[in-house]
């Protein structure tokens, strides 16, 4: 049980690094900072990042779950 929830858990932080690296980015980093900030929050996310988004959520959720259900295994 312990092993299958390990392989889960790898399958799922490599979606999730996948997930991420998927994703547009939002602003210009720090470069964003200097008053560029207004276009940063203005538009809403839309088709593929949004749904990267999403992916990116539930996926982080389930790393935590199945984390902490590892943890709580090993002890």
């Amino acid at each position: 049980m312990l092993t299958v929830l390990m392989i889960l858990d790898a399958i799922i932080s490599i979606a999730l690094i996948l997930a991420v690296l998927g994703q547009e980015a939002k602003s210009g980093g720090m470069g964003g900072m200097d008053g560029g900030a207004d276009t940063t929050f203005s538009g809403k996310v839309r088709g593929m990042d949004a749904l990267l988004a999403r992916i990116t959520v539930v996926l982080g959720i389930l790393f935590a779950a199945i984390t902490l259900v590892i943890a709580k295994l090993s002890m």
